[in-house]
């Protein structure tokens, strides 16, 4: 009889289950199997419980040939238990935290490096089996191998924290600048820490829930703006001599904000565009052809940021520990995870999963 674990799977909308599923199969050759030591719930996973299917993909994948049913999860740290006869880079013992971008290797975008707008992207634990279970088997070339004092809890942020990562670094130089972040969650609070370690002279956070504001203050904000209380637009004018920011991060993903992570910047500045927006937003494009001001777009990261992230947290220049809220064994994943989430979205960072 075949091995089994415990998994979370989700079936539907609002039914994601604890249940007992098989072990996955020794890896391919150029995979890896890793057994799970925590794995955090993601926005992304809160979505599919609320409202999915949304990146579960409904017909196979063109990358992975997944559809339907799917084990969730995939910001988590392991360890390396088997390899397959292909791989060089990683070995059983290993300490990892494997990236999500599952890609094809072979498209314009992989061949450049930037396989996280691969054209056949997969998301582990979405368009393939994640990590809310004791094991998972995923490609080698996105295994990242721990240095020596990342903690297994704070490796497990990694992949969050290198979204911001590298949202920092696709803005180009900040030293001395004056950024604005939008929101405070999970991508928000990273992005304002690696624009301090990038050497930020003033970070400004815009940010309602008062649990949020009070962790932003922890993680390095030196103003925070609540859209509740004033103007932010004018006051962040007001900061800066009447010319607005020099760079602004929306890690929101909210109609209204996006837009005013634009009008939040002086001239020529850059907006970074962090959010996953479930909905358009009314924009009008003369306020960038009359202001030289420039709108990046940012998916996830690439190995290279989990390198930087890794070194930065082994160093003490971020703090994984301020963004987790909470620690659950696998089988409270529904009520102490997602409902917990769902119910108390404000007094919550990053909930980790132990399997």
């Amino acid at each position: 009889m075949a091995e089994t674990m415990k998994a979370a799977v989700w079936h539907a909308k609002k039914d994601i289950r604890v249940e007992e599923v098989p072990v996955p199969a020794p890896p391919k050759a150029d995979e890896v199997q890793i057994k799970v030591d925590y794995c955090g719930i993601c926005g992304s996973d809160l979505h599919e419980y609320l409202a999915g299917p949304i990146f579960i993909p409904t017909e196979p994948h063109p990358l992975t040939g997944h559809s339907g049913k799917t084990i969730l999860g995939h910001e988590f740290s392991g360890t390396v238990v088997a390899v397959g006869s292909n791989v060089t880079t990683v070995r059983v013992g290993d300490k990892v935290a494997p990236d999500a971008c599952q890609h094809c290797g072979t498209c314009v975008t992989c061949r450049e490096g930037r396989y996280n707008v691969c054209e056949k992207l997969a998301f582990t634990g979405l368009m393939a089996e994640g990590a809310f279970a004791k094991y998972v088997n995923v490609p080698s070339n996105i295994v990242y191998v721990l240095p020596e004092g990342v903690t297994q809890e704070d490796a497990a942020l990694i992949e969050p924290i290198a979204t911001g990562f590298k949202a920092v670094r696709m803005a180009g130089t900040i030293l001395g600048e004056t950024i604005v972040v939008f929101g405070a969650g999970t991508i928000g609070l990273a992005t304002l820490q690696c624009a301090k370690a990038a050497g930020a002279g003033r970070c400004i956070v815009v940010e309602m829930s008062a649990a949020r504001k009070a962790l932003a203050k922890e993680c390095g904000a030196d103003v925070i703006l609540d859209p509740k209380e004033c103007d932010v637009i004018a006051e962040i004018k007001k900061l800066t001599g009447g010319s607005g920011a020099d760079v602004s991060f929306e890690c929101i993903g909210n109609k209204i904000t996006g837009p005013l992570a634009v009008e939040a910047i002086r001239n020529n500045g850059r907006a970074v565009i962090v959010g996953i927006f479930e909905e358009p937003s009314s924009f009008n494009f003369f306020s960038l052809s009359a202001t030289d001001k420039k709108v990046i777009g940012t998916l996830a990261y690439t190995l290279d940021d989990f390198k930087g992230v890794s070194l930065l947290l082994a160093n003490g220049a971020i703090k994984a520990a301020p963004m987790i809220t909470g620690k659950i064994e696998l089988d409270d994943i529904v009520d102490k995870g997602f409902e917990e989430l769902v119910n108390n979205k404000d007094a919550h960072i990053k909930i980790l999963v132990k399997p």
